[in-house]
């Protein structure tokens, strides 16, 4: 019995690398833009608020589209969604390079986020390719590929930003090479992984255009439950993700470039997380614990950064702050169009960034262990033949929860001030971190 259970106890790495390289490209591409998205909006005028519609259109159009495409994937397989929706990334990022209204913004954001199922895809194949004891591990490894990601991605968003003397649009134009990259890996690296089990028959006849994906989902009460509590936990973490660079640059003043540097370290510390420590920290605690441990340093991490003292980096010029805001060129606009209060010079110091850093740490911490361990528990209370669609309605939550997220951390922003939005995030963390133990017995 020993030597026939032991290749299902560590996971095929070879098997998975194709899934990995393509995430990391995708990531790349994303987080590239992912600090200068709020700024961008900036530059025309935007406040908060607006900024927050922006940044809530592309969750808002993955929800619509993301269990549509999980379907798919079940009916079709995961090759050909994941190409289609990669394209779509490719077109927004395209259109934003070229976008010089606040109206292009959106409708490239629009775009992306209709086809936006590369990540619910990529993860459907790792359920695929993954047995009920490696497949925490496995998602932790897309988290660890998401961590890279974000590490590169700021990178280049720093190397292209110093080399075109922040040029937006070259940015654009970097994140659609890498998504092109991303399509080219899928086409000819990817193979199939899925294959019609149990009821395939029932599989074709189930219409992947209804909207019921996600109502059927929450028929399930134990995955029910793990939807909500995706839904809550993003609410309060995409809100910090999507609005991060706007609290940075008008606590601290700090621009894109100081800005992806933060994403960097965040990433380094993702990447530690969730390529060595989450699979071992599965097999020994269970995720169960890693849900509960998530919740309590997300919490911490988010009341952490609404107390950073408005101290501005010790470098902050608020001049060369709006000239980089306002752009070059034909693209570039007048710092008197910008609506973004700036601190003052007065009182720049060190104080301010290191106390950020501290809380990021934790933020961090919690943001790396809950997504996955959250979907690990869904796939192993799922049928095989389901997965796909389960994790097309955790898709949709994760979309709606980062929906309402930006609206909601914008509105709090707008009318009570930067620090406000992320300790009532931190707060609804801290009372899901109370109740969970009492609810999730899986």
């Amino acid at each position: 019995m020993t030597t026939e259970t032991a290749p299902s106890e560590k996971l095929d790495f070879k098997r998975i690398l194709p899934i990995l390289v393509i995430v990391l490209v995708d990531l790349m591409g994303l987080s590239i833009i992912i600090p200068l998205l709020p700024l961008y909006a900036a530059r025309f005028g935007s406040s908060p608020i607006v900024i927050g519609v922006l940044q809530a259109a592309y969750p808002l159009m993955q929800f619509v589209g993301a269990p549509i495409l999980g379907r798919l994937s079940d009916r079709f397989g995961r090759k050909p969604v994941l190409v289609a929706s990669q394209i779509g990334t490719f077109a927004g990022f395209i259109l934003l390079g070229f976008a010089n209204s606040l109206f292009l913004l959106f409708v490239s954001r629009i775009i992306d986020g209709l086809s936006g199922a590369n990540i619910a895809t990529a993860q459907a194949a790792i359920a695929d390719s993954t047995t009920a004891k490696t497949r925490t591990q496995g998602l932790g490894l897309v988290g660890a590929a998401f961590g890279v990601g974000f590490v590169l991605g700021p990178i280049l968003a720093f190397i292209v930003l110093a080399a075109t003397g922040q040029n937006y649009q070259a940015v654009a134009f970097t994140a659609a090479l890498f998504s092109f990259i991303s399509i080219m890996l899928t086409t000819f690296w990817f193979k199939e992984t899925y294959q019609e089990v149990e009821n395939p028959e029932a599989s074709r006849k189930r219409n992947p255009f209804s909207m019921s994906a996600t109502r059927e989902a929450f028929s399930h009460p134990t995955i029910g439950f793990l939807l909500i509590l995706m839904f809550f936990y993003q609410v309060a973490f995409g809100g910090y993700e999507q609005l991060f660079s706007l609290f940075t640059l008008t606590r601290l003043g700090m621009d894109a470039r100081d800005t992806s540097g933060l994403f960097v370290l965040a990433g380094l510390f993702i990447i530690v997380i969730q390529g060595g420590l989450i699979g071992r920290w599965s097999k020994i605690k269970g995720d169960r614990w890693l849900v509960f441990m998530g919740l309590g340093a997300l919490a911490i991490g988010l009341i952490g950064t609404a107390l950073t003292p408005a101290v501005p980096i010790p470098w902050y010029e608020k001049a060369k702050v709006l000239e980089s805001l306002a752009g070059q060129g034909e693209f570039s606009v007048s710092t008197q169009s910008i609506n973004i209060n700036l601190p003052d010079e007065s009182a720049k110091g060190w104080f301010g960034i290191i106390w950020l850093l501290l809380a990021s740490f934790p933020a961090a911490l919690g943001g790396g262990v809950l997504h996955p361990a959250v979907n690990s528990l869904i796939t192993k209370a799922s049928n095989k033949n389901e997965v796909g669609s389960m994790l097309g309605a955790s898709a949709a939550m994760y979309s709606a929860a980062n929906a309402v997220a930006p609206l909601f951390y914008g509105a709090l922003f707008q009318w009570f001030g930067g620090p406000v939005p992320f300790f009532v995030g931190g707060l609804i963390l801290a009372i899901m971190w109370f109740f969970a133990p009492r609810v999730v017995k899986v």
